[in-house]
């Protein structure tokens, strides 16, 4: 498996609701958050990865796709104050497998 396919597996675990930091991701499968960031933008729109569910490091969206995901995080109850998203509930959300 490609670290591209590692990143796409671990961000399919991350449930509605929950986000992961690029770092969070690249510590579950050894790597840094800025080869997470590279495959996010390998990852076209439609291959059905919830793109939206991965945040920077400080809880801001990511801004690949020109912003435009189909259920931010805020609609799927991930709680954002300031336009970021509460890492710290986040975290108790979304375990790796």
């Amino acid at each position: 498996m490609t670290w591209v396919e590692e990143v796409r597996e671990a961000v399919l675990t991350t449930p509605a609701g929950s986000v992961a930091s690029c770092g969070e991701v690249g510590r579950h499968i050894g790597t840094g958050p800025r080869q997470v960031g590279r495959a996010m933008s390998l990852l076209g729109e439609d291959t059905g990865l919830p793109w939206w569910r991965v945040v920077h490091a400080d809880g801001t969206p990511a801004t690949c796709h020109e912003g435009r995901a189909p259920a931010p995080p805020a609609e799927e109850g991930a709680p954002v104050r300031g336009g970021r998203v509460d890492l710290e509930w986040a975290r108790h959300r979304w375990g790796p497998p």
